[in-house]
Order: structure tokens, then C-alpha cells, then sequence
């Protein structure tokens, strides 16, 4: 069940994250050199999980082989997640790659502490399209 409330919650950060709003971009954060937006104030419920406990995280596939760890996360529009940057191979930083995957093909797990879990191999990541990442 916490496997489930996790995903959920991976899925829909972005809706209940504390972004102040307005009716001309539907609810997302904006670039611009001045806010003219009302602020809102939001609440946190139990089953939201904050981007900086996910950035980092390890990530395993079904077989308990650990794959790789969250780099970063793809926001669309300053409200949706719209992919998860997985820092893949190598050792020590040297040899890794990032792929860009989309949110819905990770689950997350608190067994053990909070991590990533996906359906993949890590033959499969060694070949999937390379994302190119730059942590600047």
C-alpha cells in the first residue's frame, strides 16, 4: 500500500507542491522577472514525498540489483512531472550515463528505506537512448 501511495505521489508532486498560481498558466510556476500572481498556501498531505528526499535515491530493478539513483526530475510547465533522470553505469562518476525515463515506469518503496524500483536490466539501461544531462 505504501509502494502504491508512493507512486502516487511521484506522479502528482508537482499539483500539491506549494507553487503560487494563476488563471493564465493554469496553475503553474512561470518564468518571469516579476510575480503578479496571489500567493496560495498549501498543505502537505501524508502520502506527498518532497523532491529532495527523491533526488539522490537509489533505484533497483525487480531483482534487487541496484541500477542506478535519481539524478533530477523533469517538470512540464512548473506543475507536472513529466520524467525522472536516472544516473545509470559507471563507477565512482566515471562511465555513467543519464536516461530519461517516464515517472509511471518507476514505483517507489520504503523497504529499507525509501528507493526506486523498475522493471529494466541493467544490460537494457547500457542501451537505452542516452539523456544529455547537465547538472549546471
Amino acid at each position: 500500500m505504501k509502494t502504491l501511495l508512493a507512486a502516487l505521489a511521484l506522479s502528482s508532486l508537482a499539483a500539491g507542491s506549494a507553487f503560487a498560481a494563476d488563471t493564465t498558466n493554469n496553475g503553474g510556476m512561470m518564468m518571469a522577472d516579476h510575480a503578479t500572481a496571489t500567493i496560495h498556501y498549501v498543505t502537505v498531505a501524508p502520502a506527498d514525498i518532497m523532491s529532495s528526499k527523491l533526488v539522490g535515491q537509489d533505484v533497483y530493478n525487480n531483482q534487487g540489483d541496484k541500477i542506478g539513483n535519481v539524478a533530477d526530475l523533469v517538470i512540464d510547465n512548473g506543475k507536472t512531472i513529466t520524467g525522472v533522470v536516472l544516473s545509470v553505469g559507471g563507477f565512482l562518476g566515471m562511465g555513467e550515463h543519464y536516461v530519461l525515463i517516464d515517472p509511471s515506469s518507476m514505483v517507489l518503496s520504503d523497504k529499507n528505506g525509501l528507493h526506486g524500483v523498475v522493471d529494466t536490466t541493467k544490460d537494457s539501461l547500457k542501451n537505452a537512448p542516452a539523456f544529455n544531462y547537465k547538472k549546471s
